[in-house]
């Protein structure tokens, strides 16, 4: 009975546009924001950060900024992975190079370079698409990957080709290193995936966000009505790399701490964050949480299933676990292609007209 438009008026054209229409919804969305802010890091301890918050706030981010290319855009992406390793030993060269910079200015500058180099694998686009664009972008993945393996520039001339964070702190609390404390990691990479949500959020609402999704509906007409492909495209490119630059700078930074390209972002991290929006839902930023979410906690919850209740072997789960995502993402293409954020808004529906029919 609360989840109710009848009494909720609007009086401005600016309430009526606005992203949350239903008071039910807008106080929902604070009360959210408030439980992450300022109940969950007095509650959390070092696992519930590193095997659940850490990972889904890093990827949320990361699915949000493919969801923009893919989603909205239209333009099918395999490089996710290499754009996520140029977000790290971006994050890496900064740290190293100006260490008395803020941490969050080096993890958003990290995002601009990604960006930069998100619109020169992005330019392909513009005389191909479908097939031979993910085509280019898995020459993307490759080509980046390796060129941070042979190149020792990248890892500062290191012996064992691995990066590893320098200490860090944020307002005077250590985020990166191994002093990092587990609630401070939490509470910056949250700062940080609002920030990146309101914006991914405004922008797919405004006059750029239609202009990807008249790209993606139909570029030709598109065209037609005014529409420049070449920004609309490489803006798209832009912005989701930016936003996957950033995903891969927190990944490695405050999230592992060090890495070896090859292992941390090889093609199955593409494919990961592929997987979270087919299953939350393209076109969506709800859909990159969610998808984000699922694919976050589906190990978590086998593991302690299978391996710590019933005594199975780890790899066994981990099959299981393929098994698992590869069936829903088949039934969610075939059953529900638009995944759990249309579920989610089918459900609202019918809850707005609850106890009458649909």
């Amino acid at each position: 009975m609360l989840y109710r438009e009848a009494g909720d008026f609007k009086t401005t054209y600016r309430e009526d546009n606005q992203t949350f229409p239903i008071k039910f919804d807008r106080y929902r969305y604070y009360a959210v924001l408030a439980v992450a802010f300022l109940l969950i890091p007095f509650l959390i301890n070092d696992y519930w950060v590193n095997a659940i918050f850490l990972p889904f706030l890093i990827y949320s981010i990361a699915a949000i900024g493919l969801n923009i290319l893919v989603g909205y855009c239209g333009q099918v992406s395999l490089g996710s992975g290499g754009f996520m390793a140029v977000g790290a030993y971006a994050v890496y060269k900064l740290m190293t190079a100006f260490p008395d910079v803020s941490i969050m200015i080096h993890v958003f500058l990290a995002g601009a370079i990604t960006a930069g180099v998100g619109v020169l694998f992005g330019l392909p686009s513009l005389r191909i698409k479908g097939f031979y664009l993910a085509v280019a972008t898995l020459a993307a993945q490759f080509f980046l990957v390796w060129i941070f393996n042979r190149v020792p520039w990248f890892y500062n001339y290191s012996a064992s080709g691995q990066i590893n964070a320098p200490e860090r702190e944020f307002f005077g609390v250590a985020v990166t290193g191994a002093n990092a404390d587990s609630w401070a990691t939490y509470v910056f990479c949250l700062i940080i995936l609002t920030f990146c949500g309101i914006v991914a959020r405004n922008l797919t609402r405004g006059a750029m966000g239609r202009k990807w999704m008249a790209i993606r509906d139909m570029d030709i007409a598109a065209e037609i009505i005014g529409v420049n492909p070449l920004n609309a495209k490489l803006s798209a490119f832009a912005i989701s790399s930016f936003f996957i630059g950033i995903s891969g700078a927190l990944f490695f930074s405050v999230y592992l701490g060090a890495v070896e390209v090859g292992e941390a972002f090889g093609i199955n991290k593409s494919f990961l964050i592929l997987f979270m929006i087919i299953i939350g839902g393209l076109g969506s930023i709800f859909g990159s949480f969610a998808g984000a979410a699922f694919l976050v906690l589906l190990p978590v919850l086998l593991k302690n299933l299978f391996v710590a209740g019933l005594g199975w072997q780890p790899d066994l789960a981990t099959h299981l676990e393929f098994m698992i995502v590869g069936g829903l993402i088949i039934l969610f293409l075939v059953v529900e292609p638009h995944g759990i954020a249309q579920i989610w808004r089918l459900a609202k529906e019918k809850l707005r007209l609850w106890p009458f029919p649909h």
